[in-house]
């Protein structure tokens, strides 16, 4: 299944651009990549999917070929979702299904607590634990005090993008990202990065560095709540070695157990490419 468009769809601050597979009469698809991943992340997958619905694949708001927030608007969780939400207007879906991986799995899985009517599958790929654990609520106002001055300081000192020659690139990609092979990291660098005179410079934002800022301060008794909203069906589907375990309390699938219908779980042997990482 061959790639089908490359889409811009207009939002206040720019664009958020996608990329489409498959038929657009088929049922729709939408794909969530993870933290400083971007829709490339997808690539691999897609082929060998059913090739009877239609995927798009969107690039959050800072991250891929998608438009930068503007100053002094932070990325965080409630503003992901919103993406959502506004790509799916574009697109005029009304009900769709919900491809997710690592952090795309917590703005995914969050915008169908809210919006349940309008998701009818959810698939979690090696998604990151979503709940706060008893350590992480003693330093949920540190963390609170981080975001605002990490956005603040990347604010006052704005650098140009440094301008990496494409081997340097790659090499410096892998080094901090060694859970990935070369045809991975190329993949991810093709849409994130753009070529210029002497080299490549990356795309996304620097505001969007640290996960622990944009990730939501949820109980997991807040969660609980949320999840009972859920109208999806849920597949879970975890690496087996996970970059980051959660305690057993707050894994996603002990949260999701309980549901009806039932979570079906799979553990496969090797991580997708695009796992979490850190900037270059």
């Amino acid at each position: 299944m061959g790639l089908l468009s490359e889409l811009k769809l207009a939002v206040p601050w720019g664009h958020i651009a996608a990329k489409a597979w498959g038929s657009q009469q088929g049922s729709p698809v939408l794909c969530l990549h993870g933290w400083l991943d971007n829709a490339n992340s997808f690539d691999r997958l897609i082929p060998l999917l059913p090739k009877d619905f239609h995927y798009v694949a969107m690039d959050f708001g800072g991250h891929g070929l998608s438009s930068h927030y503007y100053l002094g608007v932070p990325y965080c969780q409630e503003n992901f979702v919103n993406e959502i939400g506004r790509v799916v207007a574009a697109l005029k879906w009304k009900r769709f299904s919900l491809l997710s991986h690592s952090f795309g799995g917590i703005i995914g899985g969050m915008f169908s607590c809210i919006f349940p009517e309008m998701v009818d599958k959810l698939i979690l790929l090696d998604t990151l634990p979503f709940t706060m654990d008893p350590k992480g609520m003693e330093n949920m106002l540190t963390y609170r005090r981080g975001a605002i001055e990490h956005m603040l300081q990347a604010e006052a000192f704005q650098k140009p993008r440094q301008v990496v020659k494409p081997e340097e690139m790659l090499q410096r990609f892998l080094k901090n990202n060694n859970h990935l092979n070369e045809e991975c990291g190329r993949l991810l660098l093709q849409r994130g990065t753009t070529q210029v005179a002497t080299g490549l410079m990356m795309n996304r934002d620097r505001r969007v560095g640290l996960l622990e800022y944009s990730i939501p301060f949820l109980t997991r008794e807040l969660l609980v709540h949320s999840i009972k909203q859920l109208q999806a069906q849920v597949l879970l589907i975890n690496y087996s070695r996970p970059l980051w375990p959660p305690p057993s309390s707050t894994q996603p699938e002990a949260i999701l157990r309980p549901r009806r219908p039932p979570l079906v779980r799979l553990i496969p042997l090797h991580s997708a490419a695009g796992c979490p990482r850190q900037e270059l």
